[in-house]
């Protein structure tokens, strides 16, 4: 063999004793620990529930890639790490939305409840002057309506056949003495009766020819005037419609969450604007049964006295209703309520970044804080600023579906 094969076998050697001391020596080594970057891509991954673009967070993709934007979206996965039925959120996160908690507790609501209402007139003094038989009108006393007019007081004369015969009897029989004849007088003054007349009414006839004037029953406003001269009317017929004006109602327009704490009885304070620093007071009479379906408010009848007149119907009233003091109650902010037409629910903090959402009842409002009546207990700590935007990734709906556990 000459020098150069043997100089190649020599090195073949050479590299076939290398490799068997590698592998040896591998065989035998301890493996070397994993690490982190390889114990993570090992750990199982965790269920991707859909792609979005960090700029439109509330559009979701079933894949990923570009978002219509140009966008490379990124996975939303379960985190694992969050309650059951709940949310978690970094705490850098939090700050970036602007969270901001409170503790529930409980107060008294502020007791004095402040809404509108008008003055009407007080329908228990309102009194119809009507026709109680045919005839005709003759003069009007009073010309126009809302004018004022004292009781006892000329309204108009009417020409009535049937008044003036009944009155002509009774004259007749005045001064009778026979048994029978005093019974047919008992009779013609029953008859005068159920006409509406009086023996007065007979000398008033007298004075004024043929017709008969009638006078105002109650002093107040003539609010209706029906008739004019010349005019004919008929039994029944309504003549005019007088209003007394020594007292008024109020109706104040309640909202239904404080509408429970109303009561009749419940003292008053209003003011109008055409009495600068007065204040009238009085008290309510009843709540009334209906609910206005423009407002949703409930009207408070109020009973004001009004001796001098200075209330008229139709003025606007600032009323403020004074309910009694009731027991300490469960409250909180009315911007902590998230209603979406189904309920009403609060997002409660839970610590550590966790979030939940409950359902409660809401009761009267009042101050801007309401009343909850289930759903929440006293030391809770619920959100009360940015609650809407928990889940930016999803819009409001859908958070507070994933937050009551529906997939």
């Amino acid at each position: 063999m000459n020098r150069p094969a043997r100089l190649a076998l020599g090195a073949l050697l050479v590299v076939v004793i290398a490799t068997a001391a590698y592998l040896a020596g591998r065989h035998g080594a301890t493996p070397p620990e994993a690490s982190p970057m390889q114990a993570t891509a090992k750990a199982p991954a965790k269920a991707v529930r859909y792609w979005y673009d960090p700029m439109v967070p509330e559009q979701h993709f079933d894949h990923p890639g570009l978002s219509p934007m140009g966008m490379e979206m990124v996975p939303k996965v379960d985190d694992a790490s969050a309650p059951s039925g709940g949310v978690r959120i970094d705490a850098a996160t939090e700050q970036n939305l602007g969270l901001r908690t409170a503790l529930v507790a409980k107060r008294s609501l502020a007791s004095a409840v402040d809404v509108p209402g008008n003055v009407t007139w007080d329908m228990r003094q309102a009194v119809t002057v009507s026709a109680r038989v045919d005839g005709i009108v003759e003069h009007l006393d009073v010309r126009a309506p809302y004018t004022t007019v004292t009781k006892g007081a000329p309204l108009l004369a009417l020409l009535a056949p049937q008044w003036r015969s009944a009155l002509a009897e009774a004259e007749a029989l005045r001064h009778v003495q026979s048994p029978d004849a005093k019974a047919l007088n008992d009779a013609s003054q029953a008859r005068l009766q159920v006409l509406g007349l009086s023996p007065a009414d007979g000398a008033t006839a007298r004075n004024d020819g043929a017709a008969i004037r009638l006078s105002a029953p109650i002093g107040g406003t003539i609010t209706t005037l029906d008739v004019r001269e010349g005019q004919r009317v008929t039994a029944g017929q309504t003549l005019m419609t007088i209003n007394g004006t020594t007292s008024v109602w109020v109706e104040a327009a309640v909202p239904q969450g404080q509408a429970s704490a109303i009561r009749p009885g419940t003292p008053v304070s209003v003011r109008v604007d055409a009495w600068p620093g007065r204040i009238f007071s009085g008290q309510v009479e009843t709540l009334l049964p209906e609910i206005d379906g423009a407002t949703r408010t409930q009207r408070a009848r109020i009973v004001l006295s009004n001796p001098d007149g200075a209330l008229a119907a139709g003025m606007f009233a600032h009323v403020t209703l004074s309910p009694a003091s009731e027991a300490p109650v469960i409250v909180v902010p009315d911007e902590a309520l998230i209603a979406d037409g189904e309920g009403t629910r609060i997002i409660v903090a839970e610590g550590e970044g966790r979030f939940r959402a409950a359902v409660v009842t809401p009761g009267r409002t009042s101050g801007g804080m309401t009343e909850i009546r289930s759903g929440l207990a006293e030391g809770d700590r619920i959100v009360v600023s940015g609650q809407f935007l928990i889940d930016s990734e999803a819009n409001l709906s859908g958070a507070l579906d994933r937050l009551e556990h529906h997939p």
